[in-house]
């Protein structure tokens, strides 16, 4: 499982030298023939690595030579980023001339040092003379190409289950089965998807209902289907009539025949279809089903029960809300766990074992396959000592069956598209996405993977007061990451003693007074690091060394309030995309975070009342900026406008601040706008210029918190973005008395929140007008919820078209 990525390290290397510049590449010009070969070899090897991703489980040797083939690949892509990093060394350069790189001035844009050029091009054929010595190996394994088509192994599951072996699923039963009796609305397929995280319950779940006395008696006719691996019609059909027909084999070959076929079984039949274990998420394949299902008569009448780990699958199967099943309570927790791990009523023999077990059982959250999994691990065991290694190891490193928590968890692993297998790998480091497409920036594929793993019910979004987002996986799911990436990422403290060179990954923690010793040994670490954290520390400055991490690609400083100052080889950073300075003591920031030109994330706190002028043609690739607790700043920094790419700005206590500049309007990009707690601030922004009145911004989301002096919205942007505005929020404004008579201009608004603004009265003439307005909330405003109140407010027609009104005194 640790090697599955290498398919996606050979597809990155490949776009890498085929991206490579001509001035890149001039950098080292007598490399050319060098990565042209390494090019092909790396174009070679991808072709027939998903086929070795699927043999090497059952294959040692291919095993431990795909290890070494990621050490190689790791060396290539290394290689390659050093172009990169040398270009942006030779433009900062030229752009921060100095009595010290001369040399380089007056070679303007020809070739760097030939030092560079010697050095790269030794490295490079090496790693070609290193991928010919394992070429024999390689091909003695017979591959062949595969396409990049995921899938998981096939299950079987049954339909009949002991509900007395079942703990904890009363009710859920019981909404299933209220779900199948209630009858059907419209003519669709009725569809009742079952979703949740991998071990909850979900088939066991579905055979209680499938069962119970009252569903056989509403469905005469039960047909029990384990899709798993393969959402193949003529497959699926085959089991369906099998099944009807009580396991007599049927062999239609053509889909004619068996649509007719399964017609007749079906035919003014009232049944009950389970498809347990879909992952299928293409729904031309679904629509095909569907559409057969839907030339059978009495179809109306029937139900469809489908378990699936993807949410993604069930809303491209079923029209109605999912049942999402929930983990089991501590206390139906512990009871299972009991069932497993003793023979009935020898519990109550075992009083110290029971308190071990306690805590045992909360390692698993809730999951029920994971209770089982850790008290099937100590049946008929009595010794303590075995209780007390299950509690104190981690449940990736036990051993696991086929069917335990892992493997399982395992399947919704395998089924991700490899982009996101790399991505959960490498969860703690931060950059390996998959190449954006035209219009695309980085960030938006970003947002994709954590969409798609949302989707999957592998991670859960939760949202804060100020529409900020965090994400959050099970503790199982956690287990699993570290179970796929553990030769890859290591979790240092100050106790460490010993870390594996093969690591790629640090996260630094325990408050670290000084960077560990342990780290001088590792060069695989200092020559890959892309992410390092240090967040919390209680490090005064960084080692003026921090500038050889040349390929550092995030740093978070984030809360080191010791942190005063930044070294000079800062500046050497030049591949850094993400810097997080928050909640530091910096007095201001540097000359040489401006030099950082490929930074797309930025937290800063500073102690200063103004921060330095943007200079034209630094950050042009920034795409979020925060500032957070810089108290004494009075204004956001001239030049502004240059910050072409900026996508997010966020304000936070900032008490200083009185307004926002007017050259924010040049920032056409600009999608999420967020002020809070700055108490002096007020946005009064009008239109001044007759260009401001056709103005085009892209605002999506623009959120006020805690500005004690607000009185006015900031007209510029917000109608500036009228055809873009989604979502308004206005909270804790208790000076805010009137809205503006433009506000019904925002004809995209969706959601428009008003909480604790005491003094608000009224909305402005003409709210009926934004059509588009599907949430409004009111909370903490007396005024305003007695006048717009359902029953008995004066103007509750005004609106009474909006489909969800939350008002709350």
């Amino acid at each position: 499982m640790a090697e599955t990525f290498l398919f996606n390290i050979a597809e990155r290397i490949v776009e890498k030298i085929v991206g490579l510049t001509v001035d890149e590449v001039r950098l080292a010009f007598n490399v050319k023939t060098d990565l042209k070969k390494l090019e092909d070899t790396m174009i070679s090897i991808k072709a027939v690595l998903l086929d070795a991703e699927r043999q090497q489980h059952q294959n040692e040797k291919l095993r431990l030579c795909m290890r070494k083939l990621r050490d190689i690949f790791y060396d290539a892509e290394n290689v390659i980023d050093d172009f990169k990093c040398e270009a942006l060394r030779k433009q900062d350069a030229i752009n921060h001339p100095d009595i010290n790189n001369l040399k380089v001035r007056v070679l303007g844009s020809c070739c760097l040092p030939l030092s560079f050029s010697l050095k790269t091009s030794h490295k490079i054929k090496d790693i070609n003379g290193r991928l010919g010595e394992l070429a024999t190996e390689w091909n003695s394994f017979d591959l062949r190409q595969y396409s990049d088509n995921r899938h998981v192994f096939r299950r079987e599951t049954i339909s009949f289950v002991h509900s007395s072996d079942v703990i904890g699923r009363d009710e859920d039963k019981e909404n299933i089965i209220s779900m199948l009796m209630k009858p059907n609305e419209d003519q669709n397929v009725p569809v009742i998807p079952i979703v949740g995280l991998g071990g909850l319950g979900k088939t066991t779940l579905a055979q209680l209902a499938f069962n119970d006395d009252r569903v056989t008696s509403l469905f005469p006719l039960k047909i029990w289907i384990c899709v798993s691996e393969e959402f193949d019609l003529s497959r699926l059909l085959k089991l369906i009539i099998q099944s009807v027909n009580k396991g007599e084999r049927c062999d239609d070959s053509t889909l004619d025949a068996l649509q007719a076929r399964l017609r007749s079984l079906l035919n003014d039949k009232k049944f009950l279809l389970v498809l347990d274990d879909v992952w299928n998420e293409n729904k031309a394949k679904w629509v095909e089903l569907r559409n057969l299902l839907r030339s059978i008569d009495g179809l109306p009448q029937s139900k469809i029960i489908v378990t699936t780990r993807s949410l993604k699958v069930a809303s491209i199967m079923s029209s109605i809300c999912p049942y999402e099943l929930k983990g089991l309570s501590f206390e139906d927790c512990l009871t299972l766990f009991a069932k497993w791990a003793f023979n009935d009523g020898d519990e109550r023999r075992y009083p110290n074992l029971i308190r071990i077990g306690e805590e045992i059982v909360k390692k698993c959250k809730g999951v029920p396959l994971a209770v089982r999994t850790l008290g099937s691990l100590l049946f008929q065991k009595t010794d303590e000592s075995d209780w007390i290694y299950i509690r104190e190891s981690e449940i990736w490193s036990l051993e696991q069956h086929e069917n335990d928590i892992l493997p399982v968890l395992k399947l919704s692993y395998n089924h991700l598209p490899s982009h996101l297998q790399r991505f959960i790998r490498l969860w703690m480091a931060n950059g390996l996405l998959e190449h954006p497409k035209k219009n695309q920036e980085w960030e938006d594929v970003g947002k994709r993977y954590l969409n798609e793993l949302l989707s999957r019910c592998l991670i859960q979004k939760e949202e804060d007061f100020h529409l900020n987002f965090t994400f959050k996986m099970h503790d199982l799911v956690h287990d699993l990451a570290l179970d796929v990436s553990q030769r890859q990422c290591k979790i240092v403290n100050s106790k460490t003693k010993t870390v594996d060179e093969s690591v790629r990954h640090l996260l630094l923690c325990d408050n670290l007074v000084e960077v560990p010793r342990v780290l001088e040994k590792l060069e695989q670490v200092q020559t890959y690091l892309r992410a390092l954290e240090l967040r919390d520390s209680r490090l005064r400055a960084l080692p003026n060394s921090i500038g050889t991490l040349n390929h550092l690609l995030e740093l978070d400083l984030a809360r080191s309030e010791d942190m005063r100052e930044l070294p000079r080889s800062f500046y050497k950073l030049y591949c850094l995309q993400s810097l997080n300075l928050g909640a530091t003591s910096l007095k201001q920031l540097p000359d040489s975070v401006q030099r950082l030109i490929e930074l797309r994330h930025l937290v800063i706190t500073i102690e200063a009342k103004h921060l330095k002028e943007i200079r034209a043609g630094c950050w042009t690739s920034l795409q979020y900026l925060e500032l957070y607790n810089c108290f004494e700043l009075e204004c956001l920094p001239e030049g502004m406008q240059y910050l072409k790419s900026l996508r997010r700005l966020f304000m936070s206590n900032c008490h200083g601040l009185v307004s926002l500049p007017r050259n924010l309007k040049f920032l056409t990009k600009l999608e999420h706008l967020q002020i809070v707690r700055c108490h002096r601030i007020n946005l009064k922004m009008e239109l001044e210029e007759e260009e401001d009145k056709d103005l085009q911004l892209s605002l999506k989301t623009f959120s006020l918190f805690g500005l004690h002096a607000l009185r006015d919205l900031p007209r510029l942007l917000l109608q500036g973005s009228s055809s873009t505005l989604q979502h308004l929020r206005i909270s804790g404004c208790p000076n805010l008395s009137v809205l503006p008579a433009w506000l019904p201009n925002l004809t995209s608004l969706q959601k428009l929140e008003i909480v604790n603004c005491i003094n608000l009265s009224a909305l402005p003439e003409g709210i009926d007008r934004l059509t588009n307005l599907r949430e409004l909330r009111i909370h903490g405003c007396p005024e305003l919820s007695k006048r717009y109140r359902e029953n008995g407010g004066e103007d509750w027609h005004k609106i009474a078209h909006i489909q969800k009104v939350d008002i709350y005194y």
